[in-house]
């Protein structure tokens, strides 16, 4: 631990002209007191820390003084290239590994390009979740993503409904979207896979917040528990984790559209279309209508596929006046229904005044 943590101030004290010894415990979560024992330790050791005196003082390298202690290890490495998707890295459990590796980086470039790091910190940040969603990383995950990593096989329990389903799984990889996370794994002994993998197996995708239990399989039997090392997989080098989600991301999003709608849609409906519904389904659809062109109005009757009539009300409320619902005549009636009493809300005229609140209704005036 100590090691550890002598080797990172050597490497800190290279990366910088100086630090204070309030920068240095900070950074080593120690105290100064330790940093000044610290810093003795090296200097026995025939590392020259100089420390310098007075309200401007702190620790520095003396003569240019560089380690050779910058070789990554093999988690800090493949911890450098998430480094850009800090949350989930902390998620993962990584991000020691993470800031290991970017310190190691950052001691071994020149002295004029140490600034880059920080320079391309503060001019880009990715926040994967979307607005208004506190998404809790699952309970499980680090234990998956070691998995991962290691080409473990695992144990999984997972929830269905109201039953807990147990599956031995191969863990191929981790997916972020939108905040939730999901791993995608090859289930042994269920037919061929679709990306061709050598042995027999599907791929299957398993939100992790729904895992009740992984436990790693040990041994060469298969079997769980302690007494024994660690399996491995022999993992398929034809997989391609990009490519698959792609795959498996447009077939969920056909899959829910299960109903249709006709609609005549306006020019500014055609346009607004794509952001209000499935973007991929309404592009297919307009594409479609162009076929036909535009009535004598300027407007385009499409068939669009929706994941329920419900669910098509909320989108296509949003295009307001820019959509008229043709089909199923149940849901032009909720149209109608709702349009009627917009007329009615909005045929009414509320006394504009001072003592009006936010929230209140006020009085109201006849039209």
């Amino acid at each position: 631990m100590r090691a550890a943590r002598l080797i990172k101030m050597v490497l800190l004290l290279q990366s910088r002209p100086s630090m204070t010894a309030a920068e240095l415990a900070r950074e080593l979560e120690v105290s100064e007191r330790t940093v000044t024992r610290d810093a003795q330790a090296l200097s026995e050791a025939g590392v020259p820390v100089y420390a310098d005196r007075g309200r401007a003082g702190g620790y520095r390298l003396v003569g240019g003084y560089r380690t050779r202690l910058t070789g990554l290890a093999r988690g800090e490495a493949e911890a450098l290239f998430l480094s850009g998707v800090p949350g989930a890295l902390r998620e993962m459990g990584l991000e020691d590994a993470a800031s290991a590796a970017r310190l190691k980086v950052s001691a071994a470039l020149l002295p004029s390009l140490r600034d880059a790091p920080r320079a391309a910190a503060q001019r880009f940040h990715l926040d994967a979740p979307g607005w208004f969603r506190e998404t809790p990383a699952p309970e499980l995950l680090p234990a998956v993503a070691d998995a991962v990593w290691d080409d473990r096989p695992v144990v999984a329990r997972y929830r269905r409904g109201d039953t807990e389903v147990e599956r031995k799984l191969e863990p191929y990889g981790l997916v972020l979207k939108a905040g939730v996370w999901y791993l995608c794994a090859r289930v042994p002994g269920q037919g061929e896979s679709e990306q061709g993998a050598s042995g027999p197996g599907a791929y299957r995708v398993y939100r992790i917040d729904r895992f009740a239990a992984v436990e790693a399989v040990t041994g060469a039997g298969g079997g769980t528990g302690a007494g024994a090392g660690p399996a491995r997989f022999a993992r398929d080098p034809e997989f391609d984790l990009p490519a698959f989600w792609a795959e498996r991301a447009e077939q969920f999003a056909r899959s829910i559209l299960r109903a249709e709608v006709v609609v005549r849609l306006s020019p500014e409906g055609v346009r607004a279309l794509p952001h209000a519904v499935d973007a991929a389904a309404a592009r297919e659809a307009l594409t479609e209508a162009a076929g036909t062109g535009a009535d004598d109005d300027g407007w385009v009757t499409v068939t669009l596929p929706v994941e329920s009539e419900e669910v098509a009300r909320t989108q296509l409320t949003a295009l307001g006046p820019e959509v008229e619902v043709l089909a199923p005549a149940s849901l032009r009636e909720r149209f109608a229904a709702q349009a009627v009493r917009l007329a009615l809300l909005y045929g009414r005229k509320r006394s504009a005044y001072s003592g009006v609140r936010p929230g209140d209704p006020g009085p109201m005036l006849d039209a």
